[in-house]
């Protein structure tokens, strides 16, 4: 499969949304992310040009689309630039070194098993290193104490748990692990 990974442009909003709606949709989203189907849909379109905008053109935010030769976007994630001092996207922990966090990962069911994910979490990776300002040390991600499937895909990535966990955003009888890639 031939894909081109690259990051969002301000103007595909409406490609953005559609690919979060069907991410919300897929039947791992209650435990993949902190958002539901029905939330992210009332949103107004302005929301979505404001968040597309700023991960396309930010300096804290960049998301990275994987785009088959069709032009059809077969998967997404998002990279959070995190420096020291500021409290992590989840709460519940400092920044003590920059960082980035990766979250909002998803491929389409399509496209699963042919390495794209990998493919994927490699140019977020690319993407962090490739930063001077921060030079970020480290890059993140948190997955639910239930997801097995996903862990071992990290696992399988490169990353390994870190010894963080933190409870699950309005859940707190769940956790969420911390998995880690470190510079060098």
């Amino acid at each position: 499969m031939n894909t081109v990974i690259r990051r969002v442009r301000a103007e595909e909003w409406e490609r953005v949304k559609e690919l979060r709606l069907a991410a919300l949709q897929d039947p791992v989203a209650g435990i993949a992310f902190l958002d539901t189907c029905e939330n992210a849909a009332a949103r107004p379109d302005e929301f979505w040009q404001e968040r597309t905008a700023g991960a396309a053109e930010g300096d804290a935010v960049h998301q990275l689309v994987a785009e088959a030769e069709d032009g059809r976007w077969l998967g997404s994630m998002t990279v959070l630039v995190e420096r020291p001092g500021g409290s992590g996207a989840l709460g519940g922990d400092v920044i003590t070194v920059p960082q980035t966090h990766v979250v909002g990962v998803y491929v389409r069911p399509e496209a699963r098993g042919t390495g794209l994910a990998h493919e994927l979490i490699r140019a977020a990776q690319d993407c962090s290193w490739a930063l001077t300002e921060p030079r970020v040390q480290r890059v993140r991600l948190f997955v639910h104490e239930d997801n097995a499937r996903a862990e071992a895909m990290y696992l399988r990535a490169g990353f390994r748990r870190s010894g963080v966990s933190v409870p699950v955003p309005g859940d707190a009888t769940h956790r969420e692990i911390e998995l880690a890639v470190e510079r060098g």
